[in-house]
This record gives structure tokens, C-alpha cells and sequence, in this order.
């Protein structure tokens, strides 16, 4: 039987699939995620997929393949298509191909970002990377199967989603088919989310935390220094001493080794932000923002500290989290810091001998807040045991030479979601991650060649289990 499926399926064909790559990538521009300013309408690459698909289903009677276009969002659809098999609950899935991109300034490109070129292996243009040249790739296997209609005991399903690019709406794409049970029977089979890179099993990802650190002091003449409370310094301090407790509590997991991540769990300040003013005033407040990362390989963008604030100081920070912490627990412990740190401000390590955080006289305490973005993205350790990791390693390893599994700290959305719901999912894909998200980006044809390869294989090993 492996071998009838890998030749009823044969190759990825070239014209067929430039074809329909230059038809996706010609619809970036309408597709870029960046509200509110930029809102995808991703049934503008729906259509494509439709319109390869659907001259092969039962909707038109001219094959097997059972389509669905699921909206929740006008012109934002989604679209699920099944290849039946004759086993029932027998399955697999490849999931997370997403038909929105992020942003291209065509300013910013050596070439038009919104329009497929070809250079030789080169494919070029917004989303062949991440991720339109996936849903081609897909809908390509897809509209093979419909044709070559091999017997399967294995039902093949492909769902290509909307709005993965952005976190801010709620409701569209994967997480509404979800919630409305429209992906459950997947549940019986490996899912191969096909979102990532360089042709290997990624097999963790990292959880992020956005928040802000607010430290509000008062605000006075800088000639008078000992008349105000800096926020600036106070936010300083502060962030030291949370990032200090940050490691102590989360320290390297033993795990992280296992799974092959570059780095820990990493908490780093990314902006600052205060209210305006001269430079010889001490500001009343600011604002540090920044990002904590579970497993992290985000770089962070450097932090000026040539500044004098005002009256509020914001600083912002992001945390990047390996997927062995909870978001949860992460959450709580900052502000069980920034709770402690208020009610001990005295306690707090000052620069020289008038710079302080209580004013007696005034009755008056410098004072810390935390936020958190509304967007925490928890991490991904996939299942190494499962199944669908060993047939992907095993068809990675055929086709490409090689497997050599491993994570990144940078962070997928939705998956987790998913995991936690009781899917088994195992990721993979088939771009260049040094283009993802970044000018000039472009995919190799051959990468997709050997990517259609490995989802034959995986179908194949599939079929002799089921024998």
C-alpha cells in the first residue's frame, strides 16, 4: 500500500504549483494582519483554494473531496477540506496554514513584496516563506489526492485558517472552529501544524508575556534632587531587583536540554516611555515595557538610558517562557514582586545620597504597577512519544537526509490551545526562517518538493499502520 500512495501521489508539480503561488502572493497587500490600520481578507486567498479545489468535491460532483468555507468574519474566512478514507476514526491532519501575512514596505524590498518573482529555485515575495506558499503546497496535496482518488483507510484533512498573524481579535480562525467542535474528530489523529521552517520538526515553542512597569515618583526641579522621588531611578531599581527574583524562581529546566532550546526563560526590558518635559526636571512618572520569554531566542530591542523623566516612568518589558512554566504562575509571582517592593520601598537599593523613594515630610511613597497584555501566549513541548512525531521524523529523515528536531523561543500562536484540547500536534513546515517576517523573504521551490514528500510519506507510514 506505501508504495501504491507514493506513486498514485507522485511529486509536487512545478507549473500547477507556481501557478497558484503567484495567484496567493498577488493577493498579499489585501492580506497584511496589522489592525486596525491593515484588516486581511483572507477569502481573497480562499478563493484560490476553492477554486483549485473545488472542481474535485462533492459539492460539484466532480470528486471526492468534501469542502467547507467556514466565516465567522466578513471577507475573513476559513476553509476545511477532507479526503475521505474507509476506517472510521482513522486520521490525520495538516493544520495552520494561514492565508493572512504581516507587513511588507515595498520600500524596505529589492523586489515587489506583493507580487510573486521567480529566480531560478527562488520564489520571492510576502508570505512564500510564511505562510501562502504552505497553503499552495497544501491545497496542491489536496487537489492530488481528489485526483489520483488512492485508497486510503485514512481520512486526509486540510484546514487553512484565518487571522494567525495578530491576537488582538478573537474569533475567526482557529479558535472559533475549535469552539464550535468543527476540528474535534481530528483529535483521533497526529495534526501536523505546517507553520515553521527549515524542513525539520520543531518540537517546542516558546510562551511570551508582554507588560509594563509603572514607576510614579514626583516631580521636581533637578536641581533640587532631594525634593523629589525619581521615577526613573525607582523603575531602575526596581526592574534589577524583579528580574533578580524572576531567575531565582525560574531558573533553567532540566527539560530545555532535552528539547534543544537555545536559551531559558528570559525577562528583558524592551522600551521606556515617560510623559515629556525639560531636561532639568525629574519627571513624576514613566513607563519600562518590555517581553518575558519562556525559552526565548527574541532578540530585544536595545534600551535608551540617556533620558531624565519626569513624572511617570513606563517601562515595558516582555517575557519569553520555555512551554515548562505556567503563564499563569509567571503572572502571579510579578505582581506578588511589585506588592513587596511597595510596601518595602525604603528597603529599595537608591543612587547617592539624596535619591530616595519616601518623602516623610510630604507623606508621599514613590509607587510601582504592573500590567500585562491581554495577548500571553503560553508554549509548546510537542508529544516525542506520539505517533505523528515518529512518522514525521521518519519521513523528515527519508526525504531530506537528515532529522534533526528543535525549538525555538519565539512563539506560535494557538497551538498550545490546541495541545490543551487534546490534539496531537507536531510541527513542521518548509520556508527559510532567516525570511520569516523579514524583507526579501522568499521559499525554495525544492524545500516545497521535499515538504510535499514528507506529507506522502506521512500518509503512507499512516496507511501501513492500518494494515
Amino acid at each position: 500500500m506505501a508504495a501504491s500512495v507514493k506513486d498514485a501521489l507522485g511529486e509536487l508539480d512545478r507549473d500547477s504549483y507556481v501557478s497558484l503561488l503567484t495567484k496567493v502572493v498577488g493577493e498579499a497587500r489585501h492580506v497584511q494582519n496589522n489592525p486596525p490600520d491593515l484588516i486581511p481578507k483572507e477569502d481573497r486567498v480562499a478563493r484560490h483554494v476553492l477554486d483549485a479545489l473545488l472542481p474535485l468535491s462533492t459539492t460539484t460532483g466532480g470528486g471526492p473531496l468534501i469542502v467547507s468555507h467556514v466565516v465567522y468574519a466578513e471577507g475573513r474566512g476559513n476553509v476545511i477540506v477532507e479526503y475521505p478514507g474507509s476506517a472510521p476514526g482513522k486520521i490525520l491532519s495538516f493544520v495552520g496554514c494561514h492565508m493572512d501575512v504581516v507587513t511588507a514596505n515595498p520600500t524596505d524590498w529589492d523586489f515587489d513584496p506583493f507580487s510573486l518573482s521567480v529566480d531560478g529555485d527562488k520564489l520571492r515575495g510576502r508570505g512564500t516563506t510564511d505562510c501562502l506558499g504552505h497553503v499552495a503546497l497544501v491545497t496542491e496535496l489536496m487537489r492530488r489526492l481528489g485526483q489520483t482518488r488512492p485508497e486510503l483507510k485514512n481520512t486526509v484533512v486540510a484546514v487553512f485558517i484565518a487571522n494567525e498573524e495578530n491576537s488582538s481579535v478573537l474569533g475567526i480562525g482557529v479558535d472559533a472552529l475549535v469552539k464550535d467542535g468543527l476540528l474535534d474528530k481530528l483529535k483521533a489523529g497526529p495534526l501536523f501544524w505546517i507553520d515553521t521552517a527549515d524542513k525539520q520538526p520543531c518540537i517546542g515553542t516558546g510562551g511570551m508575556i508582554a507588560w509594563r512597569l509603572r514607576a510614579t515618583g514626583k516631580l521636581f526641579h533637578s536641581g533640587l534632587a532631594h525634593k523629589a522621588v525619581n521615577p526613573l531611578e525607582l523603575a531602575m531599581e526596581a526592574l534589577k531587583e524583579i528580574q533578580s527574583r524572576f531567575y531565582r524562581d525560574f531558573p533553567p529546566h532540566p527539560k530545555e536540554e532535552v528539547y534543544g532550546f537555545a536559551t531559558p526563560s528570559t525577562m528583558k526590558p524592551t522600551q521606556w516611555s515617560y510623559p515629556g518635559g525639560g531636561v532639568n526636571q525629574i519627571p513624576a512618572e514613566c513607563t519600562i515595557s518590555g517581553d518575558l520569554s519562556f525559552a526565548d531566542g527574541a532578540s530585544s530591542v536595545p534600551v535608551a538610558y540617556d533620558i531624565l523623566l519626569k513624572d511617570v516612568v513606563v517601562i515595558s518589558v516582555v517575557h519569553m517562557l520555555t512551554p515548562f512554566y505556567s503563564t499563569t504562575d509567571v503572572v502571579k509571582k510579578l505582581q506578588e514582586y511589585v506588592d513587596d517592593i511597595n510596601a518595602n520601598i525604603e528597603k529599595l537599593d537608591s543612587r547617592g545620597p539624596v535619591s530616595k523613594y519616601v518623602l516623610p515630610d510630604e507623606n508621599l511613597r514613590g509607587r510601582l504597577t504592573i500590567t500585562f497584555d491581554e495577548a500571553v501566549m503560553s508554549g509548546v513541548a510537542c508529544n516525542l512519544d506520539s505517533r505523528g512525531f515518529h512518522v514525521l521524523c521518519k519521513a523528515t529523515e527519508e526525504v531530506v537526509g537528515y532529522v534533526k528536531p528543535y525549538s525555538i523561543t519565539g512563539s506560535l500562536p494557538l497551538i498550545r490551545e490546541l495541545q490543551d484540547e487534546g490534539f496531537d500536534v507536531q510541527t513542521s513546515g518548509y520556508g527559510i526562517m532567516a525570511t520569516y517576517h523579514a524583507s526579501n523573504e522568499y521559499c525554495l521551490f525544492s524545500d516545497m518538493c521535499q515538504g510535499f514528500r514528507v506529507f506522502v510519506s506521512i500518509i503512507s507510514q499512516l496507511e501501513e499502520d492500518s494494515n
